[in-house]
């Protein structure tokens, strides 16, 4: 938070590291542990990337370890799935796939995001 004298306010400030990720580990999305380098690989690149903490879409409470969805953990639902009947449209992450079996067809998070400032008739999957 960074105060502004003019308003007397607190607003909220955005810090941008751009990490060295070689094995291509990280998705969008993903909340990663960086560690900064000795010295920088290039003009902005000064951290690399040490593990994926949690991935996109499995979070985890930090405090209690236990995977949340939305704002229930995943035990508390299957209890009461369990005491009032589970609805057959309901998703079950048991069995669910990992992130990334769709990876190229339907899931685009591998590849890298940019702009789309006009069109040109090329096909852009990765535009924003």
């Amino acid at each position: 938070m960074v105060l502004d004298t003019n308003l007397n306010m607190y607003f909220k400030k955005d810090e941008f590291y751009f990490a060295h990720d070689p094995d291509k580990r990280c998705k969008t999305g993903d909340v990663v542990l960086i560690k900064e380098l000795p010295e920088r690989l290039t003009r902005l690149i000064s951290h690399s990337v040490e593990e994926i903490v949690y991935p996109l879409g499995d979070i985890t409470d930090p405090i209690t370890g236990k995977k949340v969805v939305v704002g229930k953990y995943r035990e508390d639902i299957e209890d009461a799935n369990r005491l009032f009947g589970k609805s057959k449209d309901a998703f079950d992450y048991a069995t669910a796939p990992p992130r990334g079996r769709l990876e190229g067809t339907r899931d685009f998070t591998h590849g890298e995001t940019y702009i789309k400032y006009h069109e040109d008739g090329k096909d852009q999957p990765f535009a924003v």
